[in-house]
């Protein structure tokens, strides 16, 4: 790696990051918003960048009332000759949050930015200044790129345990001084409710923070803003979104679990069964609480291309809004599949424009791994180890266009099944073979149950090279397996590496891949 130094940001951290942790939230963490309504606008859940680019960000915020959003930027933290954005008015409609757009900003630098929140009615009336900061994407190859990813956030029960020390991996991941976080989907658990306490093994107890949106499944849209609320809750969370810039996915547990388009629920616990209703309430806190300008848009999408400079483009998917309906998943034709045809067809074309020398695949399901819907498939792989089937015939599809139009640089990163793994796929050992070899490889949860690792099908040929898993069904973070993985691209080299890792950042496997070929 060979970004250049950045002296003092650490010293910067430190200090103006722990002020940004500190700012009010509710007395009782557990408590849902409720800032004093005298003074001025606070934004006590702090900030998040997003959708960061050589030459641009976007910056989040939320206020704690009717609020004028600006941003001002700097290179140095004592903020002289600051440049000032203004951003909008910030108001019930979206929940009191909001992005700025930054522009024109160097290459390869960082950015120190603060938010102020106006009086909409007296803009000299400002909050106190919650601080940020990002490096830009370098357009220089040399200086390299680092990331970090994983997925699973407060699942399976497992919410913030202030005598576990909230959510720690955060800090693990930030240590890394990584470029940019990808997250792999599942980033609430709306269908997950957070009780109080949990009994441990041995007699212990998980002791969650709770909220009241948490009490039970999301069903209205103030739920599902509460869901990402609740995690905000976490300073390690809010300390990380401060520092690290994110690229965001979603899976299921946004909405609730294993959904697909179309889908009537059965489960009892619901009062709305229609799943369309639910995603787009979803939808449209996901696209609230997180830094993504592609969701913001008049027919807004997740999936899309985030450009880091000429080392790395990510490919961020959608494996939720264009599937079909859960099914054995043994159809011969399936045009429809897993992406749907308009984003298969997307897929191909922009990773043919792509020149960058690394394309990551950002998957928010594995491709090899069976995640089962009993008595239907929940993902790709149905556990057939012959020639391929239903949503398998789409991957099989896209990866023999890989191949022949020799894309080189290709690589799947995922989370979803709650264990860590790499996985290396070979036509020589698949019935499918008309593709080159690639990688996949799994990291997470970050706060969540961990579960045994999950059967290979054979039908794109892939050896599980390491896995770590537990032996048992949801193990609790007290009880460990809590993962991410970093990617580290070297400037000079090209060389990719994947470094797959615990919470407290230890590391558990290592893979090293060439640039420049189309498979390894």
């Amino acid at each position: 790696m060979s970004h250049r130094p950045l002296p003092g940001r650490r010293s910067v951290l430190r200090g103006s990051l722990a002020a940004s942790a500190a700012l009010s939230l509710p007395t009782a963490l557990g408590a849902a918003p409720a800032f004093a309504r005298s003074g001025r606008p606070t934004a006590g859940w702090g900030v998040q960048a997003g959708d960061v680019t050589c030459d641009s960000g976007l910056v989040w915020v939320r206020s704690d009332r009717p609020a004028r959003m600006i941003v001002e930027t700097s290179a140095t933290e004592s903020f002289r000759a600051a440049r000032r954005w203004h951003g909008p008015r910030l108001g019930p409609g979206t929940d009191f949050t909001g992005t700025t757009r930054l522009r024109g900003l160097p290459s390869g630098e960082q950015i120190h930015y603060r938010v102020l929140l106006a009086d909409p009615d007296d803009p000299r009336r400002t909050g106190e200044p919650v601080t940020g900061t990002f490096r830009t994407a370098s357009a220089k190859r040399r200086d390299g790129v680092r990331f970090v990813w994983s997925g699973d956030l407060a699942g399976q029960g497992w919410g913030i345990n202030p005598e576990f020390g909230g959510y720690t991996i955060y800090n693990a991941m930030a240590a890394l001084d990584p470029d940019f976080f990808l997250c792999s989907g599942d980033t609430v658990y709306a269908d997950g409710p957070i009780t109080e306490t949990v009994a441990l093994p041995g007699g212990r107890t998980w002791r969650n923070v709770t909220t009241e949106e948490k009490a039970k499944v999301a069903e209205t849209l103030g739920e599902f803003r509460g869901n990402f609320r609740y995690n905000l809750l976490d300073e390690n969370l809010r300390a990380f979104n401060a520092r690290v810039p994110s690229i965001v996915q979603w899976d299921d547990h946004e909405v609730t679990n294993n959904w697909y388009p179309g889908e009537i629920l059965t489960d009892a616990r619901y009062t709305e069964k229609r799943v369309d209703v639910l995603a787009a309430r979803a939808r449209r806190a996901f696209s609230e609480y997180f830094p993504i300008s592609t969701l913001r848009r008049p027919g807004g999408r997740v999936h899309r291309v985030q450009h880091h400079g000429p080392l790395l483009d990510v490919f961020v998917l959608d494996m939720r809004t264009y599937r079909n309906a859960n099914s054995p998943n043994d159809q011969p034709v399936d045009p429809q599949g897993i992406l749907g045809h308009e984003q298969l067809q997307w897929l191909k074309r922009e990773l043919s424009r792509s020149r960058a020398v690394w394309k990551v695949i950002a998957s928010d399901m594995p491709i090899g791994l069976v995640v089962p819907d009993a008595p239907n498939i929940e993902a790709v792989a149905q556990g057939d180890p012959g020639k391929p089937l239903g949503r398998e015939l789409q991957i099989a599809e896209l990866l023999r266009f890989v191949k022949h139009r020799r894309i080189t640089g290709t690589v799947w990163l995922t989370a979803d099944v709650h264990h860590t793994s790499a996985q290396h796929y070979q036509p020589s050992k698949a019935v499918f073979s008309d593709f080159e070899p690639f990688w996949e490889f799994v990291s997470g949860p970050l706060n969540a149950g961990a579960f045994p690792a999950n059967a290979l099908d054979g039908t794109f040929g892939p050896d599980r090279v390491f896995v770590k898993a537990p032996t048992t069904a949801n193990v609790s973070p007290a009880g460990g397996f809590q993962f991410f993985g970093e990617v580290d691209v070297d400037g000079h080299s090209g060389e990719l590496t994947v470094r797959l890792r615990e919470q407290d950042g230890t590391v558990l496997f290592t893979q090293v891949l060439q640039p420049g070929r189309v498979g390894q």
